[in-house]
C-alpha cells in the first residue's frame, strides 16, 4: 500500500496534461484575437470599396 501512495505522489503525467491544455488554450486565444482583428480590418476595407463603387468619395 505504501508503494502505491509513493508511486501516486511521484506521478507527473497529470501535470503534463494540464500544461499542454494551458498551451493549447493560449494558442487558441491568440488565434481568435488575430482573426477578429483581421476581420474588423477587412470589413472596414470592403465598406470603403462598396462606398466608392456606389458613388461616394474614394477614401480608401
Amino acid at each position: 500500500m505504501k508503494n502505491l501512495v509513493v508511486r501516486f505522489l511521484n506521478d507527473d503525467s497529470g501535470a503534463t496534461a494540464i500544461e499542454y491544455g494551458l498551451i493549447a488554450a493560449g494558442i487558441s486565444i491568440t488565434i481568435l484575437a488575430v482573426v477578429f482583428s483581421v476581420g474588423s480590418q477587412l470589413q472596414a476595407k470592403f465598406s470603403c470599396v462598396a462606398n466608392s463603387l456606389s458613388g461616394g468619395a474614394p477614401a480608401c
